[in-house]
């Protein structure tokens, strides 16, 4: 007897049935570019998504500023989310933001942050003698020209009438997690950063908020970029806006824009 020859016919059965059974989908890569004050919630988000989907998170952090211009020269992202409007206006002037997806998505608050913890706090308001405070030592900042920290930081200040008194001072960063660490390393005894930054590093203390009229409102607009085209970009970018994430957000310190 030709055991080969039974064997043929049971083999192209058990070709065909595993041909007729459903394949796992493929896991697809969301590419995001983000503001780098998003990152502790953001990590935490894309690790649930991640988790709960199979597909992967790629997350670009830097300031926005950098983030919309590599944008616009063609690098590949799926998503952007701004810490300012601005930036996301240059992206769809652009014609980089898919039609219909922009949202202001989150909104935070600006804060002067001193090296160590249990530092004195200090009433922030006109006439502030944040030079003073500072003595011969600098104040950091993100790049109060480019990057949105920097930029609130300084409105705030010209605002209150102290930014040509502390202007010499400042030490500038390329973003405002870089300034964060110049204050939770000592190299810079205050920063100003967003509330968010400073609830990630327990190194650093909250000595005053500035006042929210003293600068633009900080708002993080969100979109899908004209070069998402699967089913995960469109699935995480949705889910930003759910209630799981909104607890994540919340919990940092962000306020969640309706």
């Amino acid at each position: 007897m030709d055991l080969h020859a039974l064997r043929r016919p049971a083999l192209a059965l058990l070709l065909v049935l595993s041909a007729a059974l459903p394949r796992p989908a493929a896991a697809e890569e969301v590419v995001v570019f983000a503001a780098a004050s998003l990152k502790t919630a953001l990590d935490r988000i894309a690790a649930d998504y991640e988790a709960a989907s199979g597909n992967s998170v790629t997350i670009s952090y830097a300031g926005s500023n950098a983030l919309a211009k590599q944008i616009i020269e063609g690098a590949p992202a799926d998503l952007f989310l701004s810490a300012a409007v601005n930036w996301m206006d240059e992206v769809e002037k652009a014609g980089l933001v898919a039609e219909g997806t922009r949202r202001d998505l989150l909104g935070n608050s600006l804060v002067l942050v001193a090296h160590g913890r249990g530092a004195a706090p200090v009433e922030i308001g006109p006439g502030f003698d944040l030079k003073g405070l500072l003595g011969e030592e600098k104040l950091a900042m993100a790049l109060v020209d480019a990057v949105p920290a920097g930029q609130y930081g300084k409105a705030s200040l010209e605002t209150l009438g102290i930014w040509d008194a502390v202007a010499p001072s400042v030490a500038q960063a390329d973003n405002v997690r870089a300034t964060l660490a110049l204050v939770a390393s000592g190299e810079a005894p205050y920063g100003i950063v967003y509330a968010t930054d400073a609830a990630a590093d327990e190194s650093v203390s909250v000595v005053g908020t500035f006042p929210a009229g003293s600068h633009p409102p900080i708002v993080y607009p969100a979109a899908l970029l004209t070069g998402a085209e699967d089913a995960a970009d469109r699935a995480f970018f949705e889910r930003l806006g759910a209630p799981e994430a909104a607890a994540v957000f919340e919990a940092q310190g962000f306020t969640i824009l309706k």
